[in-house]
């Protein structure tokens, strides 16, 4: 008998030995397609196009950017910026602003320059150029005013001139007495109280001493006695020179100066005359005294041609002192009367403060 149940099984299982030592190989690993790590999330400052009214001044910005203590971008703190910024987007300053920092900044470095400076003698700055009218006496009040301005006084500003000059014209103020009256008293003046009397005090908290009324030349030996008794009263002295480079009055201040500040304007005849009192100084041995010089060139608001200002580039170039400072237009300056240093264009402030810091640096030199 025929077992029907193993026919059926051959029957649905036909070909099923085929398939004896058949392994099936194993399916490829799917493919990943891995994202990149994850970097550190980092918010971008915005750079948005700069105002367009606004010029770039890159030595401002590469003070700003000197001036960063870490890596941390600058944000926009003024204007439309900063009020974006306000919100959280981290967006850059604008030109404006990043130049008003770097100003800002530059000028905290000169004045703690200027505040910090210490000597164990007193000082003492000349300024000449034997052309008139190149700004001695402006230079030397503003000067002497940023010095005391900065430094809270202990400045001294004296006329060094041997006939009578615009120093206590130029000056805030009218003293009753003056560089005459203490040339006369000099060997009597005890007490800082007694040679307050002389001077035209200043907001700057500078003392001017000038001539009031007529008064005879001054000489050598006037200028450098009264130059002893200011230096046992104060920190600095500036002196403003006259026209006489061959005078007593102005051999005498060279002999107490340690450093000089020649003001030009950008005329040939003014810069030629300070080029020739330079090589003067070095012919009769004030070698440092030159090699040292700060030339301030200021603007008088009169026209300038560029073939001469190039000149003088190019003369001031071969002058061979030690550093050379612009000075921009002020109205202030050229009105010809009282000079107040807070009545400056934030500019000009600017401008004698960096060159303060310069002739600070030469004096602090003296001692090395």
């Amino acid at each position: 008998m025929t077992d029907t149940k193993a026919e059926d099984r051959r029957t649905a299982f036909a070909g099923a030995h085929r398939t004896t030592g058949y392994k099936e190989a194993a399916a490829p690993p799917p493919v990943v397609d891995e994202a990149p790590p994850a970097e550190a999330s980092v918010e971008p400052v915005v750079d948005v196009p700069a105002d367009d009214d606004l010029s770039l001044d890159t030595g401002a910005l590469e003070l700003e950017l000197a001036s960063l203590t870490d890596d941390t971008p600058p944000i926009a703190e003024t204007g439309w910026r900063g009020l974006v910024a306000k919100t959280g987007v981290k967006i850059a300053p604008s030109i404006k602003e990043a130049t008003a920092r770097a100003q800002a900044e530059r000028l905290r470095q000169d004045e703690e320059i200027i505040r910090q400076a210490t000597w164990t003698r007193a000082v003492s700055i000349i300024v000449a150029n034997p052309k008139g009218g190149t700004g001695k006496t402006p230079v030397s009040l503003l000067l002497g005013g940023t010095l005391a301005a900065v430094r809270g006084g202990s400045v001294a500003v004296m006329e060094v001139s041997d006939d009578p000059g615009a120093l206590t014209f130029r000056a805030e103020g009218r003293p009753a007495l003056g560089i005459g009256e203490l040339v006369r008293d000099a060997a009597g003046i005890t007490s800082a109280g007694q040679l307050a009397g002389y001077t035209a005090p200043q907001t700057s908290f500078a003392s001017v001493i000038g001539t009031v009324g007529r008064r005879p030349q001054l000489t050598g030996d006037d200028v450098t006695a009264v130059a002893g008794v200011l230096d046992a009263f104060y920190a600095i002295r500036v002196m403003d020179s006259g026209n006489q480079p061959s005078s007593s009055a102005f051999t005498g201040a060279l002999s107490v100066a340690d450093a000089l500040v020649i003001p030009v304007l950008n005329a040939g005849d003014a810069v030629l005359e300070a080029v020739s009192m330079l090589d003067g100084l070095r012919a009769a041995g004030y070698d440092r005294l030159a090699d040292t010089a700060t030339i301030l060139r200021l603007v008088d608001g009169r026209p300038e041609h560029r073939q001469i200002t190039e000149r003088i580039d190019r003369i001031i170039a071969n002058a061979h002192v030690g550093a050379v400072h612009d000075i921009p237009y002020d109205p202030h300056i050229a009105e010809r009367n009282q000079l107040t240093l807070a009545s400056l264009a934030p500019a000009t402030y600017r401008a004698f403060a960096a060159a303060t810091a310069t002739v600070i640096r030469t004096l602090q030199n003296l001692e090395k």
